[in-house]
């Protein structure tokens, strides 16, 4: 990619991030003027403290312009306070909308199995989020400074601009021929860093082989080259750095020379001594300052956030235009000559398969640890997309099926911090009207269930306290302390998380419901209250078994034994399956009070 593309992508983010709240780019602003009211009175107040007041034998007229000048301190203080609110306002969504990006990139390329890649996207998140804030603190504040003291230098005395601005401008300007190098060389430190921290890390973690297999000069050198390329990269930044030395040193002290040496020609020009103090003041206390705070925040914050936003949109870029998500009307699932292998090199885990559920149905899915089993539910889910074949759900392919349409619990559920209620209405719609529609506790049996699948309507407390009755988590409820009270996931047990997940999917409007052992951390008995509840409650359900008694309760049960599988009943399995028979005969069933 060239440097033009990277810059614009670079900065359409920064943009996007400044138009979003133009209020509070407004509220700066006002604020800014008010920060800046020092930088413009300074001159003016010391220039007509000197010459109207003290020179004049009028002190009081002196002091009073300096007071003045303090009042303008102290707003300035204020108005400080304000900005740094401004800015936060503005950066903290810019890093909302880049910790998004990442952590939708690393689910979306499969980085997000590698904490630590995940880990060092979310510091440079920070680290940009800090830059930017700088940059705008930076950037803001020096033009209103440049402004602030151009029209002080008017008002005050025009010939001083001819001495203070063309070297101003020229240090200005070398500083910013110099940024691209600077981010060059700063771009190129990050990565030998970077490289060096993973080569030591490779290296402590494997010491032990290191040592056993006589790698220690090998690997030794490698770090040393490692060291060699970071010392490296530090030392070409420093010498670009030193750029920014220069540009202060033109830009901010060179017109001091330049007014005290013009001394003579400005008095010739009935410039009074006090209007030269009062420049000089300009120069030195609000010029330079901008420029030195200019230099040091582009020079260092507004490089790090350029090479800092550049790795981010390289770690996550946007996605690709997605085709819509579909809600079919059916929910037949069907896979045809589905195979699925996780590597390029590796054993198929599913090969050929081929399985129709229809709508409606209860499935078991039975089998040794590793034959597949939760591999096949990521399938029918569309978390996974099968290397050969299709898997339909509704005529639909799965990977395109609009969540709202199936519901997964693996078997670590998630509880996230909020409310009981906010946990458990978290797949329903919070726009849709209420509803006391609320399923009934009949009698489960072999007939088709009588119970509607949820709608889309969020549930009324009736409905929820049914629902929860339900799968039976109407105790913990209790215990919790109600809908409303706080949920601390650490301070659950894995039953617990289990129930409120389970309780959470049977309040979503999905006809496909997909258990992956979610009740392996219960007891049988409240696992048969759990799917007893879910066989009742309507649609598809399809249990990943974590005891045989799960799939006792199924319409047809699915044996999984690697590439092979076998359908059918517990009682034709038993006749038909050595495998299954064997399962059954190893089973010894749990007492169910």
């Amino acid at each position: 990619m060239n440097p033009q593309d990277t810059g614009s992508r670079v900065v359409h983010p920064l943009a996007r991030a400044l138009r979003r709240e133009p209020r509070q780019l407004v509220r700066l602003g006002l604020w800014s003027v008010v920060e800046a009211a020092p930088a413009f009175l300074i001159g003016q107040a010391v220039a007509r403290a000197i010459e109207d007041g003290f020179a004049a034998a009028a002190p009081m007229i002196g002091l009073a312009w300096l007071a003045a000048l303090g009042v303008a301190w102290l707003a300035g203080a204020v108005a400080a306070r304000q900005v740094v609110l401004a800015v936060a306002s503005v950066a903290e969504p810019f890093r909302d909308d880049l910790l998004t990006r990442v952590v939708e990139g690393a689910l979306r390329t499969g980085t997000g199995r590698d904490s630590a890649a995940v880990a060092r996207a979310g510091l440079q998140v920070e680290l940009a989020r800090d830059a930017f804030a700088a940059v705008v603190t930076t950037v803001r504040g020096f033009a209103f400074t440049v402004v602030s003291v151009v029209l002080g230098l008017l008002t005050l005395a025009p010939e001083t601009l001819l001495l203070v601005m063309p070297p101003f401008l020229a240090g200005l300007c070398l500083f910013l021929a110099s940024l691209p190098a600077l981010a060059r060389r700063q771009r190129a430190y990050l990565v030998a860093d970077e490289r060096l921290a993973e080569a030591m890390t490779e290296m402590a973690g494997g010491l032990r082989d290191i040592e056993a297999c006589g790698l220690r000069d090998s690997v030794a050198a490698r770090l040393e080259r490692r060291v060699g390329a970071q010392a490296a990269a530090a030392r070409g930044l420093a010498r670009v750095s030193a750029v920014r030395t220069a540009a202060l040193a033109a830009g901010g002290w060179l017109p001091v020379v330049l007014v005290l040496a013009g001394t003579p020609w400005l008095m010739e020009r009935g410039v009074g001594a006090g209007v030269i103090v009062g420049t000089l003041a300009y120069v030195t206390q609000s010029l330079a300052p901008a420029l030195g705070g200019l230099v040091q925040g582009l020079g260092v914050s507004g490089v790090r956030l350029a090479v800092s936003l550049g790795r981010i949109l390289a770690m996550a870029p946007p996605p690709a235009l997605a085709p819509p998500l579909i809600r079919p009307a059916a929910t037949e699932i069907r896979l045809d000559a589905v195979t699925f292998a996780y590597g390029p090199h590796s054993a198929p885990v599913v090969a050929g398969l081929d399985l129709v559920v229809p709508e409606g149905d209860h499935l078991a899915i039975v089998g040794p640890s590793g034959a597949g089993k939760s591999t096949l539910a990521s399938l029918i889910s569309g978390l996974l997309r099968p290397g050969k074949g299709e898997v339909l759900v509704g005529g639909v392919p799965a990977d395109r099926l609009d969540p709202a349409a199936r519901v997964l619990i693996p078997q670590e559920a998630y509880v996230f911090r909020g409310t009981l209620r906010e946990n458990l209405l978290y797949h329903a719609r919070t726009d849709a009207a209420p509803t006391d529609a609320a399923p009934t506790d009949a009698a489960p049996t072999d007939a088709a269930p009588t119970d509607a699948v949820p709608t889309d309507a969020v549930p009324t407390d009736a409905a929820l306290a049914a629902a929860v009755a339900a799968v039976g988590a109407d105790r913990l409820v209790d215990e919790l302390g109600g809908y409303d009270a706080p949920v601390e996931p650490g301070a659950l047990s894995a039953g617990q998380r289990q129930l409120i997940a389970l309780a959470r999917a049977y309040l979503a409007p999905a006809a496909v419901v997909i258990l992956d052992e979610a009740t392996c951390h219960l007891d049988p008995a409240a696992e048969a209250v759990a799917e007893a509840a879910f066989a009742r409650r309507g649609g598809t359900l399809i249990v990943i078994a974590h005891r045989l008694t799960s799939a006792l309760r199924a319409r047809r049960i699915l044996l999984m034994d690697g590439t092979r599988i076998t359908l059918g009943t517990h009682e034709e399995l038993v006749r038909t399956s050595p495998l299954y028979a064997d399962l059954a005969g190893h089973w010894h069933p749990e007492p169910v009070s």
